[in-house]
């Protein structure tokens, strides 16, 4: 079996689908937009989130059997067509859990204490004590909307630190230590809302301007799931406003960002799609990755 991995990998998944028989081409250079003229070699490709399985990518390949993504979401795959042409596609969902949770309470934290930006400006000769004065999340409301594997990883994290947890979730009924709650009382009710859901056509601009005017003031937004989930020109409003008083970004509508007028604003933070970017992570996903092939590879 021949596979094209078009975005960086673990070395482990490469030796081990080597030893497995897999016949591995590396092309991380290779022009995305072209990637669609050499797909129909291979018996499988291998993406993570920089590389776009849609349109015409999909639409002329004949010979592709697997779509693999290393990592969660879909949205940068066509599975429907891909499904439609007899194409398997699979994905990581369980290896960059334990990140991508770390990453929301770390950001957490930072938006809390303005982390970044007492940093920046200590580093800049100021000593601006009174101006980053924080706020403790203890005793505070967390509103988790999406309780699949991350979410629930962040529950239990924020719960020993003494957070109350709003959660919504319509295809979850209940998790522990989780009061569930419809998407409108969460947002009156939180103090910190996180997001945790995959982008769908449902989800799209889940939070808006009409989500935001309900929320309390002064809120916080974290967004470690999918670009596309939070109005972004919305948000730039509201948090010029002061309505929502800080917001944290791992993901953008647009990867990476041009132009974007949230990067201007002092109270918003971010991070260049970091979820999955830890060496435990990415050894997890490229372990789950190997394993994956080289069973498709044995009919499995």
């Amino acid at each position: 079996m021949k596979i094209l991995v078009t975005d960086p990998i673990s070395e482990t998944a490469v030796k081990e689908m080597a030893k497995g028989g897999i016949e591995v081409d590396l092309k991380y250079d290779f022009p995305k937009e072209k990637i669609g003229e050499i797909i129909d070699n291979y018996d499988g490709i291998i993406v993570r989130s920089a590389t776009q399985i849609k349109g015409e990518t999909l639409e002329n390949t004949k010979n592709l059997k697997l779509i693999i993504r290393g990592g969660v979401g879909l949205d940068n795959v066509d599975f429907k067509k891909a499904e439609e042409k007899g194409i398997t596609v699979l994905n990581t969902p369980e290896a960059s859990t334990i990140a991508v949770a770390e990453l929301t309470i770390g950001f957490l934290l930072a938006l809390s204490r303005f982390l970044p930006q007492a940093t920046a400006s200590l580093k800049a000769g100021k000593w601006e004590k009174k101006k980053f004065e924080g706020t403790e999340i203890y005793g505070k409301t967390l509103g988790v909307v999406g309780l699949g594997r991350i979410g629930k990883e962040v529950t239990q994290r924020v719960k020993a630190l003494g957070m109350r947890v709003l959660g919504f979730d319509p295809f979850v009924k209940e998790v522990e230590g989780v009061e569930m709650a419809d998407l409108n009382f969460l947002a009156q009710s939180s103090d910190y809302i996180t997001l945790h859901i995959p982008l769908i056509a449902d989800t799209k601009h889940l939070v808006n301007k009409e989500l935001i005017e309900k929320m309390k003031p002064g809120v916080f937004i974290i967004n470690c799931a999918r670009g596309g989930l939070i109005d972004e020109e919305a948000l730039y409003g509201a948090l010029v406003s002061g309505k929502i008083k800080g917001a944290a970004f791992d993901v953008f509508e647009t990867e990476p960002p041009q132009n974007n007028k949230l990067l201007e604003l002092e109270n918003f933070i971010a991070t260049p799609h970091l979820g999955a970017s830890t060496i435990e992570a990415q050894e997890r996903v490229g372990a789950e990755l190997a394993k994956k092939v080289i069973d498709f590879s044995k009919g499995k």
